[in-house]
């Protein structure tokens, strides 16, 4: 698995450069995962993301459906656990004031199991918090 977190990452990392401009129509979402997690655009309002590198959206009210991929320490799952725990989780962050031609940031994390994502405008303005939307070993 951190093989292929590890080669994710790195392709990640290549593809930045690859990113288009943002259309100055439309509102930007960049994702901001903290180290050795994964976090990726999913759906916006049902509809399929075009890209799991960032979300670009009309103005307006949006819900946005993420899947963040990170690892639980064995010290937060008990027992004689040596290994970490890897979980696959949804998250749905809901927003009704998109601006065009403003970028926002989604960053996310977790406690122990319990994933955690939250909205952010460029002046680091907390504008919501995602909803959990289930987890699964991944």
């Amino acid at each position: 698995m951190r093989v292929l977190l590890l080669t994710t990452g790195l392709l990640a990392l290549n593809g930045c450069a690859g990113l288009p401009d943002p259309d100055p129509t439309q509102a930007w979402i960049d994702l901001a995962p903290p180290r050795d997690t994964q976090l990726q655009a999913l759906k916006v309002d049902a509809k399929g993301a075009e890209d799991p590198r960032y979300f670009q959206v009309q103005p307006g009210s949006h819900e946005l459906i993420l899947r963040y991929q990170f690892a639980v320490a064995p010290g937060n799952i008990g027992g004689d656990a040596e290994e970490p725990l890897w979980r696959d989780c949804r998250l749905n962050v809901k927003f009704a004031g998109f601006n065009a031609g403003q970028r926002y940031q989604v960053r996310a994390g977790n406690i122990g199991f319990h994933p955690w994502a939250r909205l952010y405008d460029e002046q680091h303005t907390l504008l919501g918090k995602a909803q959990p939307a289930g987890c699964q070993r991944s």
